[in-house]
């Protein structure tokens, strides 16, 4: 599983659809119910993207101190002129579309996680979405390498249609930012740094508002602890290799990828069901 989460959260192939075929894969060859997910089940989800998390603050290390730098200086002298202040003030604007476009969503994204069938059919979704916007970037002229409020504000409504489960949110925000007319590397740039905000937070609050923190004693932290540090590790290597391979190369493969793995799991576990 944390192998799992550290490739597919950066790879546009949805992190939250791969983990819940995994875990769900897992169930159906040791012949336990799929409507079934314990509180460990939940906790160890959110401990693999903290893990994953940390593993995006150390690669952007430098550009999110810039970032940070840039805007706190922007708001002492209300000069916004600076492309790294503006990219600070539209993480802010795309986080705060992400949850108003997430939060109506999140009981039936939850739900999701007993259908795996349906979450394939949403992630054969996603794979058509790549292949149209590498169709589209193709007949874009000139790319742009910075982000403007129209593009942040697409984004970040992108990201939250990513709460469901087969909706790659590297995916739909990389999308998104071609369909806009950027360029390969600058999309999934801002793409990582707009994730930080709500990994960050789901990571903080779910616990402390759905968990009972006597049964939290009871988790096989051993489990959780080797599955969060390996998918930071594992997390930290795609983003590596993955912003090398998209200045290079288009997101065909992995429309391509989504297509079949959502073709494949959403028979299998209608059989299985």
């Amino acid at each position: 599983m944390g192998i799992v989460q550290g490739l597919s959260e950066f790879l546009p192939i949805s992190s939250s659809a791969h983990l819940v075929f995994t875990s769900n894969f897992y169930k159906v060859f040791a012949n336990v119910p799929i409507q079934e997910q314990s509180s460990q089940e939940v906790f160890f989800d959110i401990m693999v993207h903290l893990g994953t998390l940390i593993a995006v603050l150390i690669f952007f290390r430098k550009d999110i101190m810039n970032i940070l730098s840039a805007f706190v200086h922007a708001l002492k002298t209300k000069d916004w002129s600076d492309n790294e202040a503006k990219l600070g003030l539209y993480i802010i604007l795309g986080t705060v579309l992400t949850l108003a476009v997430a939060l109506p969503f999140h009981d039936f994204a939850e739900r999701l996680v007993f259908s795996p069938s349906i979450v394939g059919v949403l992630l054969f979704i996603t794979g058509f979405v790549l292949l149209y916007s590498e169709y589209v970037s193709k007949h874009v002229a000139a790319k742009k390498d910075n982000i403007d409020l129209k593009t942040s504000i697409l984004m970040g409504l992108a990201q939250g249609l990513a709460a469901l489960p087969g909706f790659s949110r590297s995916g739909w925000t990389i999308a998104t930012g071609l369909f806009a007319g950027l360029d390969r590397t600058s999309a999934a740039r801002y793409s990582f740094l707009l994730s930080i905000p709500i990994i960050l937070g789901a990571s903080m609050v779910y616990p402390f508002v759905k968990l009972d923190f006597h049964e939290v004693a009871t988790f096989n932290w051993t489990a959780i602890l080797v599955g969060t540090l390996v998918s930071g590790v594992v997390g930290y290597l795609c983003i590596k290799y993955f912003m090398k391979f998209i200045s290079k190369f288009s997101l065909a493969f992995f429309g391509y990828y989504c297509i079949l793995a959502g073709i494949f799991t959403s028979i299998f576990f209608y059989i299985y069901k």
